[in-house]
């Protein structure tokens, strides 16, 4: 069994004449924490999107613990502007939708949190578990899936516990500081049972404290809830301290892969993050 979770394979988004992700091939092993770093407009929350079914691809694969996701070649009008690398590799045409995406293992946060800002905490979480219920709309509208719903009630009142929201409970999202409004919005992807979790700049708009507190919560949960972790983020000090692999864009193509040391020194990266050789 292969210990890759998730494979993109040429995976190129096209916008009318804009390439905004350029064929891009990464791999994430299993219990690992990779990187996508690079300039803003660099195309790491397209990819994201493409990814998770927010997007399909205009060409390209992408592979999710064993089984093709999304797959597709440019064709029609699209064949003729089609500016990316490569448009001959693949012939099928594979779309999920981010919902099935979801329920097959991928979870995902945003730049912009996006919490049910009027529910509580406790209401934010258990809406995520309702992703795997089991009940049809026949048995939930009279109730009869009590048992299921008291199940996924506790799970969530432990899941709060676990990543240190439980006092916050009762309270409404939009009352909690920024960086709980941050946790809560990955104990809400966490509540979807994730084998893979998407990080889009977890830690944009935090502090050096919260960043630091972040980091370190970020690996607690990989080990906790056995995670495979793709992250998104500006701040070099956490990706550095926490990435085990680092893919860097610039301009949708891929410039440099390593690890944090190699992709500290490699001079391409230096002259897309400072636009100057490397002296």
């Amino acid at each position: 069994m292969s210990d890759i979770l998730l494979k993109t394979e040429h995976l190129t988004m096209q916008f009318g004449g804009v390439v905004a992700v350029d064929d891009l091939n990464i791999e994430i092993p299993k219990g690992k924490i990779i990187a996508l770093i690079g300039p803003n407009g660099a195309g790491k929350t397209t990819a994201f999107n493409v990814i998770t079914g927010g997007y399909q691809a205009t060409n390209g694969a992408v592979h999710f613990d064993g089984q093709i996701i999304g797959e597709n070649t440019p064709n029609k009008k699209m064949r003729k502007i089609y500016g990316g690398t490569d448009q001959t590799v693949f012939h099928r045409r594979v779309v999920n939708t981010p919902d099935k995406i979801t329920r097959l293992g991928m979870a995902r946060t945003f730049q912009n949190i996006r919490l049910f800002k009027d529910l509580t905490v406790f209401e934010n979480v258990l809406i995520a578990k309702h992703c795997h219920i089991k009940a049809g709309m026949l048995r939930s509208t009279f109730r009869l899936n009590h048992l299921e719903e008291h199940t996924m009630r506790q799970d969530s009142d432990a899941l709060l516990d676990t990543v240190g929201l439980g006092a916050y409970r009762d309270a409404k999202a939009s009352s909690l500081p920024y960086g709980k409004q941050r946790r809560l919005e990955i104990a809400r992807a966490l509540a979807t049972h994730p084998k893979l979790l998407l990080l889009d700049e977890p830690a944009a708009g935090m502090n050096p404290k919260e960043t630091d507190e972040l980091a370190l919560f970020i690996q607690s949960i990989k080990d906790s809830f056995e995670l495979t972790i793709f992250l998104i983020e500006h701040h070099m000090n956490l990706v550095m301290d926490i990435s085990d692999k680092i893919y860097v864009l610039d301009y949708g193509k891929t410039i440099a892969v390593g690890t944090p040391k190699e992709v500290q020194n490699n001079p391409a990266v230096i002259r897309a993050y400072l636009g100057v050789d490397e002296e």
